[in-house]
């Protein structure tokens, strides 16, 4: 979660929402966090891998499960692509796509042989992004002209720009997910994977709020807005030009953490979705030296390989998180059916949850709406047609 979306997340949302850019950040994490506690819960009583593919299935039937799973790897792939983009702009913005496709490649190699050095790698990216940031928020608040009345809200924060942004910002904080995923490749996962995730996302919230408060507080919503780079900018603005660098060399430091871990958590759904048949079985094979879904990694390594060298950023951005909180609908609806004696979350969580789901959905741009239910829609159409033809 502490990766790609903090360099990236805050320029579209405060063109979004304007000086609401704080409320969306608040509503993200307030949905945010009514998916987690729910995640967590499923995790705890189906530690397998898959995520909400499996909780869908055994909650709310065979559907539902393969829904929330084709809205994972669909959105999560397209993610992958964005993200890999974002590595090539700051990296060589001249060769880009060239630049995304070398690091796909490169961190697929990396999951290729095993999910321990995924996350030795994993926590020394986090560790450099973490000083970046705090580098970011000490230069622009201290060598900057912070002021309090650009966090004011004022009227052009409409109550649509803010459900939008916090749909944009959601986009940073659904990592969460990934634990879930890896329910078979943890020690204790019925302890773990519960605390696992609310920890996580506590942590990363308190990260986001610091930096957009600094970056708001020195560039203003019109200036957030219109920065293709916003740490960057703000630092720049700070008067500290010797800094930018080394915050570009974060920020790519940055998507190739959030690229490692999505990569890692798509191949874990698709191995799952295969490996019950609703995709080609070849693809749930296990590497005997490894113990991981190597031709479930190669697959997706392959796809987001092929998007990263075409595709277009904002669009990829847009679409995954469409398809994610689709995802995470279904995740709080098969919470919901948790009985007490399964330890299930007060009742509420899910409601807000649910509800918050679709709302930012559908308040996207309306491009990605019709992108997201067309590619859904195919899923659902596939799988009716799977089913007949077994029939």
């Amino acid at each position: 979660m502490i990766g790609a979306g903090i360099f990236s997340a805050l320029a579209p949302a405060a063109a979004a929402a304007g000086t609401g850019l704080l409320i969306g950040l608040a509503v993200a994490a307030v949905v945010a966090y009514c998916n987690a506690t729910s995640s967590a819960r499923l995790a705890a009583r189906y530690p397998a891998s898959g995520g909400t593919y499996v909780y869908g299935r055994e909650r709310l039937g065979e559907f539902w499960g393969y829904l929330a799973g084709w809205g994972f790897v669909v959105g999560k792939i397209a993610s992958c692509a964005a993200i890999a983009l974002t590595v090539g702009a700051y990296v060589w913005p001249s060769q880009a796509h060239a630049v995304a496709v070398l690091a796909v490649l490169a961190l697929t190699a990396i999951n290729y042989v095993g999910i321990q050095k995924s996350a030795w790698v994993t926590r020394a990216i986090v560790a450099v992004v973490l000083i970046i940031l705090v580098l970011v928020v000490v230069a622009v608040l201290g060598w900057g002209d912070p002021q309090a009345a650009r966090l004011d809200v004022r009227a052009d924060a409409t109550a649509g720009g803010v459900l939008q942004a916090a749909g944009l910002l959601f986009f940073a904080f659904a990592g969460y997910a990934r634990i879930a995923t890896l329910g078979e490749e943890v020690r204790d996962p019925a302890r773990t994977i519960p605390r696992a995730i609310p920890l996580a996302l506590g942590i990363t919230l308190v990260v986001y709020a610091v930096v957009a408060v600094a970056t708001l507080a020195v560039l203003g919503a019109q200036g957030l807005a219109s920065a293709t780079a916003p740490l960057s900018d703000a630092v720049r603005q700070a008067g500290l030009g010797w800094l930018e660098p080394i915050v570009r060399a974060g920020a790519a430091v940055a998507a190739l953490g959030s690229l490692l871990a999505l990569i890692l958590g798509v191949s874990r759904t698709t191995f799952a979705m295969a490996r019950d048949g609703h995709l080609p079985r070849t693809i749930a094979a296990v590497h005997e030296r490894f113990g991981v879904p190597h031709h479930a990694e190669l697959l997706v390594g392959a796809v987001v390989a092929v998007l990263a060298g075409t595709a277009d950023l904002r669009s990829a951005i847009g679409f995954s998180s469409f398809a994610v909180l689709v995802y995470y609908s279904i995740a709080n609806a098969s919470a919901w059916t948790l009985t007490t004696a399964e330890n299930r979350p007060p009742r509420i969580i899910p409601i807000v949850g649910l509800a918050g789901c679709l709302t930012l959905a559908f308040a996207l741009p309306v491009t990605s709406i019709i992108t997201g239910a067309a590619v859904l829609a195919l899923g659902a159409a596939a799988f009716a047609i799977r089913r007949f033809l077994r029939r």
